[in-house]
């Protein structure tokens, strides 16, 4: 674990500087930075694989007012929220100014191409490539090598990895002793954002910390059990870790030790 300084929101170790912080540099292996809010919280409940994939990064972000909240409701920590989207400029903003390598592995041709042409003009000095997979729930072992084999002919300083969660961080946690890429970051819906192809929510609502709200009006059909049934669940579990009995507690303790 890259971590140095980090907060536990209970099994998931998260980074709690602020994203100038991140330390990215002195690694011999890729850094694994992956996100956590609500919603994968509760889904990595219910997926080990997920929820291992999760607890093995090098740098978990908190991402959203959810995780934030709960942070200081367990513990009175005062974490930064750090998004996907953040990361993803801040990485971009790096890469300009050192002149490096990224790729794309994720989303639709036509995404890609929309990223390109705005690196092109916003970001020059980044040299990039990309890969479109496909489009299905469990990948082959051809598809997983075509993948491995396009990103390493690149050899990129970062690899941002966009196929919507727990996928992408499933994937990223397999593969990442194979991939030769020095920071491989998972952003999911970054990728259409920033392509144009999804219009992220106004700047005026996530500084309200609304961008969930946001997203979920402009997406309804596909986000409303995220946010109105996952919510819910989320709080729940998180009053329940609250106030967990110490007993209970500490007698997992001991049966851990003893086994």
């Amino acid at each position: 674990m890259l971590l140095q300084n980090h907060y536990n929101l209970s099994e998931f170790p998260l980074f709690d500087q602020s994203i100038d912080d991140l330390p990215l540099k002195g690694r011999k292996k890729s850094v694994l930075i992956n996100t956590i809010n609500q919603y994968s919280y509760c889904m990595a409940a219910q997926d080990e694989d997920f929820k291992k994939s999760l607890q093995s990064s090098d740098i978990l972000l908190p991402d959203g007012v959810g995780v934030v909240a709960a942070a200081r409701f367990l513990s009175g920590e005062k974490l930064h929220k750090i998004a996907g989207a953040d990361v993803h400029f801040h990485l971009l903003n790096k890469l300009n100014a050192e002149g490096g390598k990224c790729f794309y592995l994720g989303a639709t041709e036509n995404a890609l191409s929309k990223i390109k042409e705005r690196l092109a003009t916003e970001y020059p000095n980044i040299k990039v490539e990309s890969y479109s997979p496909p489009y299905k729930e469990h990948f082959s072992a051809e598809d997983n090598a075509a993948m491995v084999q396009a990103v390493n002919a690149f050899k990129p300083d970062v690899l941002f990895v966009g196929m919507t969660a727990p996928k992408q961080e499933k994937w990223s946690f397999e593969h990442k002793e194979l991939l030769e890429a020095d920071v491989i970051c998972t952003i999911g819906a970054v990728f259409d954002f920033f392509a144009g192809t999804i219009e992220r929510p106004n700047q005026i609502w996530i500084n309200l910390g609304l961008e969930w709200l946001g997203r979920l009006v402009h997406e309804p059909k596909r986000l409303w059990k995220r946010y109105l049934y996952y919510g819910p669940v989320f709080v729940k579990m998180i009053v329940a870790e609250k106030f967990k009995p110490q007993t209970a507690y500490t007698e997992a303790q001991k049966a851990y030790v003893n086994r």
